[in-house]
């Protein structure tokens, strides 16, 4: 009976299961697209291309989408048993809530590792492929990349500013173009009101047709000022631009690092070396700092005896150096400060940059973890909320899974930037999302042991009538007579 009943539940379970995955992968593989569909358009991807994008974002979603897929399976698979009776039946006959939920914590523990090993082994592989592959895409046309307000500088030797541009995206206005010259020439300008761009018919250049216009140029090398200045006016001017770079060319991954692009083993490494740099930038603080103290080589026990009775009646230090000296001397201190503020503040930038990458390495194998975890605290909320709620279909667990993960999905991206910004331990922060969701499925789990109506509407309407008549007797005994 029980191994029958093992059975009822998984089979119950593995359909609202592939079913919650499907719909959660797809839905998590649009926001991708959704996000960078004006950088996709028009690029004239082929398929082979466009299906690989495809299958590197759904890889990517993947430890994201099992989660929720967990909570709303759940959520159903329980409610549906309920809705129907079944659950009733079990717990007639004497079977406890925690072991009919026993065959889907198995699975889920199951799944659980799964997602572990897989944002472990998968998802750096296909972080590093994605960001290649997109970075390919965007510039392989730079002619729809080029947007209104904003300095592109993709193109080699030059950057290219428009005022706007016409929804055609190839009628443009308020043209600047800046050239920069090589062998140590003059860089070179031109000024536009508008014009037309587009793509050769080859494919091979970006062709800008300009109208009413100036191109600002000198003759000299660089860094003279003995040079001659030419300005050229124009009606009509076509510029050219080799677009040969910007071919979908496969870049190498070697050109691309992330901490999601690292497993837990080589995270571990990237910490441990990271972990160090107190005492690294402690001594060479030193080290910069004592070249301009050249006094602190006497700081021995001398200082102690000197005769410091002369010294009671003094108000400053500037009092004690003679005029004759007196400006060579404050000139030549004010130097050295100059020179150690400067030394140091870039060695502080440089501490604060190390300090920002520790962090965001600690996020990532943190990260690996919680993902996993997640999978199990959402199916302790899913399986009892859906033994509470006793409905089944879409639509309910639909509404509850939605609120949960969005909950947890909340505090993750919360606790992911309290981290970042230094104001919790990545520890704390980057599993407070778990530390808020497990006691709330213990407490469901406990209501669900006992038959809680803590979610049944007609409970509660007999509870606010009890409430209502107990107001309106009080309210009659204090009338008075």
């Amino acid at each position: 009976m029980i191994k029958k009943l093992d059975i009822l539940i998984i089979r119950s379970f593995i359909g609202p299961f592939i079913g919650a995955f499907a719909i959660s992968l797809f839905v998590l593989t649009m926001q991708f697209f959704w996000l960078y569909i004006d950088d996709l358009v028009g690029k004239g991807l082929d398929t082979i291309t466009v299906l690989k994008l495809v299958g590197l974002v759904t890889l990517f979603w993947v430890p994201t989408a099992l989660p929720l897929s967990l909570l709303f399976s759940s959520i159903m698979t329980f409610g549906n048993l309920g809705e129907s009776f079944e659950l009733v039946a079990i717990k007639a006959a004497g079977i406890p809530l925690l072991r009919f939920m026993r065959p889907l914590l198995v699975i889920t523990l199951l799944i659980s590792g799964l997602a572990f090993l897989f944002a472990n082994n998968i998802i750096p592989v296909t972080q590093l492929k994605l960001s290649a592959l997109k970075y390919n895409i965007i510039v392989s046309k730079p002619a729809l990349d080029i947007k209104p307000g904003v300095f592109y500088d993709k193109i080699d030797g030059y950057v290219i500013k428009l005022g706007s541009k016409e929804k055609n995206d190839s009628i443009i206005h308020d043209v600047v173009i800046f050239e920069k010259s090589g062998g140590g020439l003059q860089d070179q300008m031109i000024k536009a009101e508008s014009g037309i761009m587009r793509i050769s018919n080859d494919q091979q250049f970006l062709e800008f047709i300009l109208k009413n216009g100036w191109r600002h140029s000198e003759r000299g090398p660089r860094g003279v000022s003995n040079t001659e200045y030419m300005r050229m006016g124009f009606n009509s001017y076509k510029k050219v631009f080799d677009l040969k770079s910007f071919q979908m060319n496969n870049s190498k991954d070697s050109s691309f690092y992330d901490p999601k692009m690292l497993s837990v083993r080589q995270l571990n490494v990237a910490i441990d070396s990271l972990y160090n740099v107190d005492t690294f930038y402690l001594k060479k603080s030193g080290q910069e700092i004592n070249p301009y103290l050249s006094f602190t080589k006497y700081a021995d026990t001398g200082w102690h005896k000197a005769d410091t009775s002369k010294l009671k009646n003094v108000s400053s230090f500037a009092k004690l150096i003679p005029d004759s000296i007196k400006s060579i001397t404050l000139e030549r201190a004010s130097n050295q400060v100059t020179s150690i503020k400067g030394n140091i503040g870039l060695l502080a930038q440089d501490y604060e940059t190390k300090v920002n990458s520790l962090r965001l390495h600690e996020i990532e194998w943190h990260r690996k973890f919680t993902l996993s975890v997640a999978c199990l605290v959402l199916f302790l909320i899913g399986a009892p909320l859906g033994s509470i709620i006793r409905k089944g279909g879409l639509g309910t667990p639909l509404v509850f899974a939605i609120i949960f993960f969005v909950i947890f999905h909340l505090f993750n991206t919360f606790g992911e930037k309290f981290v970042k910004s230094n104001s919790v331990s990545p520890l704390m922060g980057m599993w407070l999302s778990t530390f808020i969701l497990i006691p709330i499925g213990f407490f469901l789990t406990y209501k669900a042991m006992r038959d809680s109506q803590l979610f049944n509407q007609e409970f509660y309407y007999r509870s606010f009538k009890q409430l209502r008549l107990f107001i309106a007797k009080f309210k009659r005994s204090n009338q008075p007579t």
